[in-house]
């Protein structure tokens, strides 16, 4: 089974443009390729070369495209100095890297920030993931449910206050310490958790990597870069989970902080680079010995105590959720299908981790060769990506099956068949 990916920050973030403003936007499109166009080349030195390459902005409303060159296909038209048209249907939308009509492009969703910097941030980011294969990293996104368990995420939360104090500070010496607390959680949680240091480690090489890459193209002032990381900071605890989005915090920081000391260290990471062992040796940083009793003293602050006390209420609300979601998805009737060739875009933010059964997806498009299925109100994951399970359908038409909060648009020759003895539906070829 074939899959694709492709996970946004901003899958929520849509607004599409019409009348005057559609005139606009078209206007305004080859100023924002030129933008990261300039930004790119003036950061080339980041990876000795230029992450400019094919990029797509499109329209989630209209799925109408825009695009700095041609396909190889010819899908694409020229005028006004882009090449437009519309994305297929079979193609997920999503703030990611895409294989489409015969390239890899870094596709993102209209509209961009309005802030310059912002804008320059995610296109690096998103560009990078195109030229990722070529620079030896090869793309992974595992699966770090301890992050949505309660010690998981209180480590990870005293790790990333730990270190907005550290991009805060003015003296050396203060920032010495800060990320001393923060590798000292780290380092404790990755022992909680046996193989959790492997499996963040593959996403932060993955996304980490292309928001550092991201940050230091945009080439914001001190101040500036501190606002932005303290604002990001702000807006990741209000995420619903934090599974797959923590690398886009942790990375940056720690390389924004090492770059003022080595401009040259992210050349010296390869796949296999252990990132935790690596920013330990780097900062010159003397773990404590005894790392339980150190992270119990500093767990005693005043926001130690907060955490806790937050995480301690998210449990119990949890517990119930999960409940309801395994009666909902699991234990009473309901509708599986399997995947065949399955591309998936999805938000990040707001997924729930069903213990070994899998995780669920408040909102998720997936495209297959049975077609595309469209959900708004949840669906299960399994947990080796090989089905998907909803409520079972309310309707079924030749073309068409809708239930709370989907709907599947169906291809020749697959129809939804119900098993009378379990009351459960499945997609089956005709």
């Amino acid at each position: 089974m074939k899959q694709t990916i492709l996970t946004g920050l901003s899958f929520l973030l849509i607004q599409s443009a019409s009348g005057q403003e559609k005139q606009s936007l078209q206007k305004n499109i080859p100023i924002l390729f030129n933008e990261i166009k300039v930004e790119t080349k003036r950061g080339y030195g980041l990876w000795n070369k230029n992450l400019y390459g094919p990029i797509l902005l499109v329209d989630p409303k209209t799925r109408e495209v825009f695009a700095n060159e041609p396909d190889t296909a010819g899908l694409l038209k020229y005028h006004g100095g882009t090449f437009s048209g519309v994305l297929p249907p079979n193609i997920n939308i999503a703030n990611t890297a895409v294989n489409f009509s015969g390239k890899r492009w870094a596709m993102l969703m209209l509209p961009l920030s309005q802030n310059k910097k912002d804008r320059i941030n995610l296109l690096a980011h998103e560009l990078f993931h195109t030229a990722q294969p070529s620079l030896g990293f090869v793309l992974y996104n595992p699966e770090n449910n301890h992050l949505d368990q309660k010690n998981g995420r209180i480590y990870l939360r005293l790790e990333l206050e730990a270190l907005k104090k550290a991009v805060q500070c003015f003296t050396k010496k203060e920032v010495q310490q800060y990320l001393t607390n923060a590798l000292t959680f780290r380092k404790y949680r990755h022992l909680q958790y046996p193989g959790s240091d492997t499996t963040e480690n593959l996403l932060e090489i993955n996304e980490g990597i292309a928001e550092f890459t991201g940050v230091i193209v945009s080439a914001r002032t001190k101040k500036e870069q501190t606002e932005h990381f303290v604002n990001g900071l702000s807006t990741f605890l209000n995420n619903a989970t934090f599974v797959r989005s923590f690398a886009y915090q942790t990375v940056p920081i720690y390389g924004y902080l090492l770059f003022g000391k080595n401009k040259n260290w992210n050349k010296e990471i390869t796949i296999k680079t252990n990132l935790t062992d690596y920013f330990i040796k780097a900062f010159n940083i003397t773990l404590p010995s005894n790392l339980k009793e150190s992270v119990e003293r500093l767990s005693n602050s005043d926001d130690g105590k907060m955490i806790i006390q937050q995480e301690t209420a998210r449990e119990e609300k949890t517990k119930k959720l999960i409940a309801e979601y395994k009666f909902k998805f699991i234990e009473q009737p309901h509708f599986e299908i399997q995947f065949e060739k399955m591309n998936v875009s999805f938000d990040p933010r707001n997924i729930m981790p069903i213990e070994d059964k899998g995780t669920v997806y408040p909102s998720i498009r997936v495209t297959d060769l049975w077609g595309i299925l469209t959900v708004g109100n949840g669906a299960l994951m399994s947990a080796n990506w090989n089905k998907i399970s909803l409520t079972n359908p309310v309707k079924i038409e030749e073309k068409k099956i809708t239930g709370d909060g989907w709907t599947l648009e169906l291809n020749d020759r697959y129809t939804a068949k119900k098993d009378e003895t379990s009351g459960n539906y499945k997609l089956i070829k005709k």
